[in-house]
């Protein structure tokens, strides 16, 4: 339903790397769509699938003031002919800011809830209000994931297979991207890099994604917790700095909420020796760009 563009391997030149004899490879996946971009693509390709096949009008969501998600979903839903509802967290804030006004712009009614009221988002409950509101809708969690997200990362797992590496590293939100990737790789390792601080049960739930998924459980993963700068949306002077100097450095474009944390966090790792020598590490650049330095 939504194009795809293919995506470039860009190999990462840095003396540093070549004296750890480590190879880094970056998956360009945040070229795959203009709006709809890095592992969103993925993550709502079955979802709005089963909006159509279940004959829904109507998608809706949920997500903070700068959530890719939000800003992803108006656009997929515009682009194939959905309306769309974002469930907001917080006060409405105006100006919007710009992930919001994209939101609006792509047709997305908004609606805020308080913080707390956010918290009950995936009870029965508050589902049933919802529907009593605004009617009929397809409903796709905060973040994306489901078992449509997860089949989608599943299935862009096996176009990386076709890449030459011995790890692949990636930035984790929800866990869902992580899950999917890991139920359709072929074993190779998987280091996640969280967002979020506190996120030591991260694990669990990728864990019961995975099994849940496929049936099975890996032991061929690991999320690292201690890259986060703070917590979600969170960032410093050090992470601002080193992302600004690797795009000069690298013409690669990084956010402070996902993937400038991940980038941060691999090369620290080599320099800890977490990656042995002479191994290839791929990373995934999941997009988000649209939400640089907000937050």
């Amino acid at each position: 339903m939504l194009p795809y563009s293919e995506t470039p391997v860009q190999l990462i030149q840095s003396d540093f790397l070549a004296k750890a004899r480590i190879k880094l490879l970056v998956k360009r996946e945040d070229l795959n769509h203009a709006f709809v971009g890095g592992n969103k693509w993925w993550k709502l390709k079955y979802n709005l699938e089963e909006a159509r096949r279940a004959g829904c009008q109507m998608l809706l969501t949920f997500g903070g003031a700068y959530s890719n998600h939000i800003y992803a979903t108006a656009a997929a839903a515009r682009a194939c002919g959905f309306e769309s509802i974002g469930i907001i967290r917080g006060e409405e804030r105006l100006p919007l800011n710009s992930t919001l006004a994209f939101a609006t712009g792509q047709g997305m009614q908004l609606h805020y809830v308080s913080r707390e009221a956010y918290r009950e988002k995936a009870e029965p409950e508050f589902i049933k209000d919802l529907k009593k509101k605004f009617g009929d809708f397809y409903l796709i969690p905060e973040g994306g994931t489901n078992a449509w997200a997860i089949k989608g990362c599943a299935e862009w797992a096996q176009q990386l297979q076709e890449i030459e590496f011995d790890y692949l590293c990636l930035p984790v939100g929800t866990g869902g991207t992580i899950a999917g990737l890991v139920s359709g790789l072929d074993g190779r390792n998987v280091t996640g890099f969280a967002s979020l601080k506190n996120a030591d049960f991260l694990s669990d739930e990728v864990r019961s994604l995975v099994l849940d998924y496929t049936g099975k459980e890996f032991q061929n993963w690991r999320i690292e917790t201690h890259y986060h700068f703070g917590g979600y949306a969170k960032s410093n002077k050090e992470l601002l700095d080193f992302i600004q100097s690797f795009e000069q450095e690298n013409g690669i474009a990084l956010d402070q909420v996902y993937t400038g944390k991940m980038m941060f966090g691999i090369l620290d790792s080599v320099r800890q020796n977490k990656f042995e020598r002479e191994t290839t590490i791929l990373a995934l650049h999941t997009g988000g760009l649209q939400g640089r330095y907000h937050g």
